[in-house]
């Protein structure tokens, strides 16, 4: 007989993160969100007295008293927990619920006594890509790209060093570069204080830097997360100097290299376009450059919104289109 339950701040973080998914289901993950002021709520699905299933969900005030809950990468919940989460948005004004689940495409599910909808606005992409890291690092050299193997032992051969620095200085370097990159790429996303919180969370087990330096100049560094036996790239920045190094190329495979020391099984890059993609997407890019490491691409389940309040549903995309549409003119003046 199961049984699903709220969990306190008092409840057991290791028999939490046993249950968990990923990083971003991870208890420290809800103390970061926590500290940016945002409500968690934590619920454990259980058999008898074991836990057997966790949702980590946090909430988002959007006006009027109204509110939304959002549950990246879990487990698929079942139909209890849809209905558990159903209930608990009646009772809190929420106007529906957005489930991303960590779930390949070819999951099957059924859902007809929800209303259980393909979002419109997902934040993750649908693909990733992975890579398989139980391989020998001879057959992960081998099953590059050339052009890829060619670029990490160019950085080798000029002299480009990987040092792993999880460390205070680590993150400050880490942070300078990101947001160098930002501003290049006029990429307005968290705030500096989000990135500091999340990394002092973090930073003891899941969290790890890696910067490539070039003589005492740091080109190019990497926040990446380990949690049980994945490893993943959220973040990353480079440096306008000496591109002709191809300093980020030597970071992937060091990265490579510390998943593999850390334990990991595998290696999810955090999104991508699909195979086949266009050349001329925006996204191009950082999809090729993944994709010369021998990564195979994965398509995971899309989100998905649980619907508590259709009319209220329908008035926050309205509004949700409008307000895209009024950025999209002012970017564009």
């Amino acid at each position: 007989m199961r049984s699903i339950q709220s969990l306190d701040d008092t409840f057991d973080k290791k028999k939490f993160n046993n249950v968990a998914l990923h990083p971003l289901q991870a208890w420290e993950w809800g103390e970061a969100r926590k500290k940016m002021g945002i409500k968690v709520v934590r619920l454990g699905v259980f058999e008898k007295d074991t836990l057997v299933e966790v949702y980590q969900m946090t909430i988002h005030s959007v006006g009027l008293g109204y509110k939304i809950g959002y549950i990246p990468r879990s487990i698929f919940p079942s139909k209890d927990v849809l209905s558990f989460l159903s209930s608990y948005g009646q009772k809190n004004n929420l106007i529906f619920v957005k489930i991303e689940p960590y779930v390949e495409v070819d999951f099957n599910f059924q859902n007809s006594n929800f209303k259980l909808i393909k979002s419109p606005h997902p934040l993750f992409p649908p693909w990733t890509q992975m890579l398989d890291l139980t391989q020998p690092e001879d057959d992960l050299l081998k099953n590059m790209k050339q052009k890829t193997r060619y670029n990490v032992k160019l950085a080798q051969k000029k002299g480009v060093v990987v040092k792993e620095m999880s460390s205070p200085k680590g993150f400050e370097i880490f942070q300078k570069l990101y947001f160098e990159t930002c501003r290049r790429q006029k990429y307005f996303g968290h705030t500096k204080e989000y990135y500091e919180i999340v990394w002092n969370s973090l930073k003891d087990g899941i969290a790890h830097i890696l910067i490539a330096f070039y003589e005492d100049t740091p080109l190019a560094s990497y926040e990446l997360f380990k949690f049980k036996d994945v490893f993943y790239y959220p973040y990353g920045g480079t440096s306008e100097s000496h591109r002709n190094l191809m300093a980020a190329n030597l970071l992937m495979w060091e990265a490579i290299r510390l998943g593999k020391k850390l334990g990991a099984t595998k290696f999810d890059m955090w999104g991508s376009l699909a195979p086949h993609y266009d050349v001329q997407n925006p996204w191009a890019g950082f999809t090729r450059f993944k994709e010369g490491y021998g990564t195979t691409f994965t398509e995971f389940v899309p989100g998905l919104d649980l619907v508590v309040s259709s009319p209220l549903y329908s008035a926050y995309n309205i509004v949700y289109g409008l307000r895209n549409f009024y950025l999209g003119l002012r970017q564009a003046v």
